[in-house]
């Protein structure tokens, strides 16, 4: 046993070294035709070190316009590389930084906190070097393309456009939706933060943190002890615990409000209807419409996930298959713009109109001015007290009486969970009906496209200051299985403000509207169903919020002495875009 022990081991570092052989070689291969400068440091107006990678090709004399990307993810395994060189492949000079702390920073990392000023200060270096024709633009996803947006909270004349894939907006769809701290966010921190490259082994031990999330949920500790329970201090967990309005602190990383206004430069905007930070994608362009009408980016979405939207798209999403012609190819489309913005090319074939999104179950791609002109009409429904079947009536006509249905949700019970809102698979045979309520509507009499974000008022009363709502939008098919649509998960007391908690008066009745729902388009069929399910958030995936009024994540088990008594009202309705 011994003996084949010492052999697995020496195959496992002849392996290694074969591997980092190859490295070598493909970095040797790289080297002969391309110019490459991996050792970049770039000094910041505060004194701190960025460390960068700048590709060029050799033999090739004149400025360039550059493609700049910004990341806290550093790669080892030649990733970065790869990006550069399609850059140079496709003419251009290809530059990659990493946020402070990472790779060859000395400084310490502080995710988010000063991407806006170093991106400015990498940009101005870059703009200054010989190589550089004075057009510079950006690409990437998710925490890319946050950097992206960062980047043009103080524009920068050498930035010239910008190409953002799911881009993360810190406070709002991440690490908290609507002011809901989501528990899958937890371990990011570590895979980031561990170390200058990425902790790989740390960051993706799910096991670790789902044994976590649920002995917190099981011992009902207050969230803010998470990782007292994981026995590893997460200190970018408790800085951003203390936000929990979309504060200054929030609001100063990327552009807000008034910042939009200067924001002048071309940008395409691509993202996908199951990607969870969705809605940072939508703030950023709803909040540039506001403040900068003439500026309307271009947007291409579809039936994509956070990775699919950054790649090839997701031939089987979630179970789900999805169109034939749903797929795009994210970095092709990409170069397409550059072309088209840097060097006077065409525009790229797909983008028709400012909106250019995928129907879900017609195989077809359609585009409109803008998202409010995606629909040319709303359903509205009130959730109604009136049974139908097995479930409540989706109702189009207004209760003639005003009525409610009650509930009590006893967060001291943690053999039940309540909200399951996520759209994993999207299509299920079943529906958990055990909590909260079901709504469905008539069969539709014709063919319907839902197209756009859905939209709602709710109406209640509670014993408590404050609850989590959950509301998710379903297809039900003519086959009786369920088509996830969207969802909306949110706290009452930062419906009318995300800047400020304003708590509910126990036993009154109060009134929220909400409209930041994932945006989604969707082809159904005669004969199908709308249903709405509305329930109060309980469960080990997020936060929990029992009601005292007390800053959330301080609150314990002990809270929970009474339960959550609250009526839902009839008039509350939902509005839900449509193209007819």
């Amino acid at each position: 046993m011994k003996s084949v022990f010492s052999f697995i081991i020496f195959i496992l570092i002849v392996s290694n070294l074969f591997s980092q052989q190859r490295k070598l070689t493909s970095f040797e291969q790289l080297k002969s035709a391309y110019d490459i400068q991996d050792s970049v440091m770039i000094k910041t107006r505060d004194g701190a070190l960025i460390s960068a990678i700048v590709v060029r090709k050799k033999g090739v004399s004149g400025p360039k316009p550059v493609i700049f990307q910004f990341t806290i993810y550093v790669s080892d395994n030649g990733r970065d590389l790869k990006s550069l060189k399609k850059a140079v492949d496709n003419d251009y000079v290809g530059v990659i930084a990493y946020s402070r702390g990472k790779r060859f920073s000395p400084n310490e990392i502080f995710p988010y906190e000063n991407d806006g000023d170093d991106a400015y200060d990498v940009i101005d270096w870059i703009s200054k070097q010989s190589w550089c024709n004075g057009s510079i633009g950006m690409y990437g996803g998710s925490y890319n393309g946050f950097t992206q947006w960062a980047a043009c909270k103080k524009m920068h004349p050498a930035l010239k456009t910008i190409v953002p894939y799911v881009a993360n907006r810190p406070g709002l769809g991440w690490p908290m939706e609507n002011n809901v701290f989501i528990n899958p966010n937890y371990e990011w921190s570590f895979y980031v933060g561990n170390n200058r490259y990425l902790d790989t082994i740390v960051g993706n031990d799910r096991q670790r943190f789902r044994k976590m999330q649920f002995k917190w949920w099981e011992t009902g500790v207050a969230y803010n002890k998470m990782d007292s329970i994981d026995k590893s201090p997460n200190r970018f967990f408790q800085k951003w615990l203390k936000h929990p309005s979309f504060d200054k602190y929030w609001q100063k990383m990327t552009p807000y409000k008034k910042d939009f206004a200067q924001i002048n430069i071309p940008i395409l905007i691509i993202d996908g209807y199951y990607n969870d930070s969705q809605n940072s994608s939508l703030y950023y362009l709803k909040e540039l419409q506001k403040y900068n009408p003439k500026n309307r980016p271009y947007v291409i979405i579809g039936p994509y996930s956070h990775f699919g939207a950054q790649r090839e798209g997701n031939p089987i999403l979630n179970d789900y298959k999805v169109d034939a012609n749903a797929l795009i190819n994210t970095p092709e489309i990409t170069y397409q713009w550059f072309d088209y913005i840097l060097k006077n090319g065409p525009k790229p074939a797909i983008l028709k109109d400012k909106i250019n999104y995928q129907v879900m179950g017609a195989n077809e791609w359609r585009s409109a001015p803008s998202i409010e002109k995606m629909s040319n009409g709303f359903l509205k429904f009130y959730l109604s007290d009136a049974k139908a079947g097995k479930f409540y009536s989706l109702s189009s006509n207004k209760p003639l009486k005003k009525n409610y249905l009650y509930q009590e949700v006893d967060f001291a019970n943690r053999e039940i969970s309540n909200n399951d809102y996520y759209p994993d698979p999207i299509i299920r045979k079943e529906l958990d009906t055990t909590n909260g309520f079901v709504f469905i509507s008539d069969p539709l009499k014709e063919p319907l496209l839902v197209n756009g974000s859905f939209l709602g008022e709710i109406k209640l009363s509670s014993n408590k200051k404050d609850l989590d709502v959950g509301v998710t939008l379903y297809e039900v098919m003519p086959d009786g299985s369920y088509f996830h649509l969207a969802y909306f998960i949110g706290r009452a007391s930062y419906a009318k403000d995300i800047t400020k908690r304003n708590l509910l008066k126990p036993n009154e009745i109060e009134s929220f509207t909400f409209s930041n729902t994932h945006l989604v388009s969707k082809q159904l069929r005669k004969g199908s169903r709308l249903l709405i399910t509305l329930n109060v958030n309980k469960n080990a995936f997020s936060e929990l919020n029992y009601g005292t009024g007390k800053e959330v994540s301080e609150e314990t088990i002990k809270d929970a002495k009474e339960p959550l008594k609250i009526k839902w009202y009839n008039d509350s309705f939902v509005k839900i875009p449509i193209w007819k």
